[in-house]
């Protein structure tokens, strides 16, 4: 992980101070809301329905275990002994006061956290692969490149008011797990024919009310010039991008209205008088970032072994809760006699995502027995542990399912992305969590969900499209009709190396109908599969209108 220096540290404390001074300010009468809007914005604070919400930045999804027991911490002290992991490999507190949020600030940059930018119209939260820097499909080492493109962001005087938010992802691995095309810029690190390392620019992706898939507007950028790139792309932006329409200020509108090409040409003008500039990155400079994410003092293990003979002499016959977990939850590693372990946050009956401040210790705990101290947050809401020597797997197993994350479903219909919808968000339309548990109820045989394999769902309340119900292969939207909740069905999202938006099914449905009628679509891919087909693959090949016409049918 990269760590905080000294002038890291002194802009941390200062700029607590700086926010400590205008909270009492505004608490005082001195500021009024809209004077105090956009300061409280860009230090990761809103004001939700209920109370107000403080987002956490985890950058690149890399967490220590020291920092997970702050986290724990200020879950018990300032809020109500929980916190929920986001889909943008954050963390958030869902209660804390208005007041305390300095000490929280405090207590962050202790361990070095903060929440700078992590809302507001400003470069958001940089993300990427949770198996940065151990999958064995890697082409590169993502998070050193996350880690410039951070520094360069963070408190950047030119982009600190954009016309709307910005998110970049980074990807280093032949499959995208970083949802790349689907940010305002995706990066994509990869070797031309001679083996030279590369970047894939994308640029105008975006979810919400108008989902597009980002385009390519260059296909092969020299890492030195990657700053100076992206700074070319953001004054465009910044310079052309509309402010007088919200929904219509994402770059991603810009973009369609140019047509990629016309941007990619105006970005290239701009850049011509940035290139080979100050920001103009060196090797010192790229080996300097490297040198914080070299690899933890592996043990040499033989890759001979596999995961389930490693531990079958202290398993039963009988004992199919491990086998099932170790095939959904462990992940292959590049270095042999290691595995990726999947914490899942998605047993029944807890919203999607949450955590207590016990569970935040205890995955401390567990990091720093059998991970080396870190852990990671992913895009679909659980943790990961990246470095477990695979004959340990049993034995975490069994601490896993003390703690309340073993449930074997990663990858499958249950392990659902949502985001926290009317419960808590201002903007929803409509509750996600009542529903993600009502399908989690409605599908709880395990030997069915293995049988369907893999399969996305995601769940958002409102257009905003936090839950990413676009890219989910089935994808829930909670709307509004006349006061009353309705959830409208999409089908064929993919947030993959394939992107793909997906199509709506049809009119909208009442809550309580909502796992019946997942039930039917599913009904339809069991029949239609061919042998090993996936969901998406059904869908691909069969369309949208199988899957209306048993929804839709009337009874005989």
């Amino acid at each position: 992980m990269y760590l905080y220096n000294d002038q890291d540290n002194t802009l941390l404390r200062e700029r607590v101070a700086q926010f400590r001074d205008q909270t009492q300010r505004y608490l005082a009468g001195e500021l009024s809301d809209e004077e105090f809007l956009p300061l409280r914005l860009q230090n990761g604070l809103y004001i939700q329905r209920l109370a107000p919400m403080l987002r956490i930045n985890i950058p690149y999804g890399m967490v220590s275990a020291v920092q997970l027991r702050q986290l724990a911490h200020i879950t018990r002290t300032y809020d109500k002994g929980y916190a929920h992991f986001t889909t943008r490999q954050n963390i958030q507190l869902n209660w804390p006061q208005l007041a305390e949020v300095p000490d929280i600030l405090a207590d962050l940059a202790a361990v070095e956290m903060h929440a700078i930018q992590s809302s507001g119209n400003c470069i958001r939260n940089i993300t990427s692969d949770q198996y940065a820097g151990i999958s064995p499909d890697e082409v590169e080492d993502p998070r050193p490149w996350c880690e410039l493109i951070r520094q360069w962001s963070t408190l950047h005087p030119e982009f600190a008011f954009l016309p709307r938010k910005f998110k970049i992802a980074v990807s280093g691995s032949a499959n995208d797990r970083a949802a790349t095309q689907v940010h305002d810029i995706g990066l994509q690190l990869i070797h031309n024919a001679e083996g030279k390392l590369g970047i894939k620019v994308l640029v105008g992706g975006g979810l919400g009310r108008t989902p597009v898939i980002g385009q390519v507007i260059n296909e092969f950028l020299e890492p030195l010039h990657l700053l100076t790139y992206l700074e070319a792309i953001l004054r465009i932006y910044n310079r052309y991008g509309r402010r007088d329409n919200k929904y219509k200020a994402r770059i991603k509108i810009l973009v369609k209205a140019w047509t990629a090409e016309v941007f990619a040409q105006k970005v290239d003008q701009e850049w011509q008088h940035l290139k080979n500039g100050p920001n103009t990155l060196s090797s010192k400079d790229i080996s300097h970032h490297k040198s914080f994410f070299s690899a933890p003092d592996y043990r040499a293990l033989s890759s001979q072994i596999d995961p389930a003979s490693a531990t079958q002499q202290h398993i039963s016959h009988a004992d199919k809760a491990f086998n099932k977990w170790l095939h959904r939850n462990v992940s292959p590693h590049k270095i042999p006699g290691y595995k990726a372990v999947s914490l899942s946050l998605k047993p029944p009956g807890v919203a999607p995502g949450d955590a207590t401040d016990r569970q935040l210790e205890a995955i401390a705990d567990l990091a720093e027995r059998y991970s080396f101290g870190e852990a990671r947050v992913t895009h679909h809401q659980n943790v990961v542990l990246g470095d477990v020597e695979q004959s340990a797997l049993y034995e975490l197993w069994r601490e896993l399912k003390a703690h309340g994350f073993a449930t074997p479903t990663i990858g499958t219909l249950t392990d659902m992305i949502c985001c926290p919808g009317g419960d808590f968000c201002s903007l929803a339309n409509a509750k996600s969590i009542p529903v993600a548990e009502a399908i989690q109820r409605h599908f709880d045989d395990l030997d069915y969900l293995y049988d369907l394999g893999d399969l996305s769902l995601n769940i958002s309340g409102c257009m905003n499209a936090c839950g990413h119900h676009h890219v989910g292969n089935i994808g829930i939207l909670g709307v509004d009709k006349k006061g009353e909740e309705f959830y409208q069905i999409q089908l064929g999202g993919d947030a993959g190396s394939q992107a793909a938006l997906g199509t709506v099914l049809g009119p909208s449905f009442y809550a309580q109908e909502v796992p019946e009628i997942i039930d039917k679509i599913i009904q339809v891919y069991v029949e239609r599969r061919h042998q090993g087909e996936t969901f998406i693959e059904v869908y691909q090949r069969i369309g949208v209108q199988s899957f209306k016409d048993r929804v839709y049918a009337k009874a005989a």
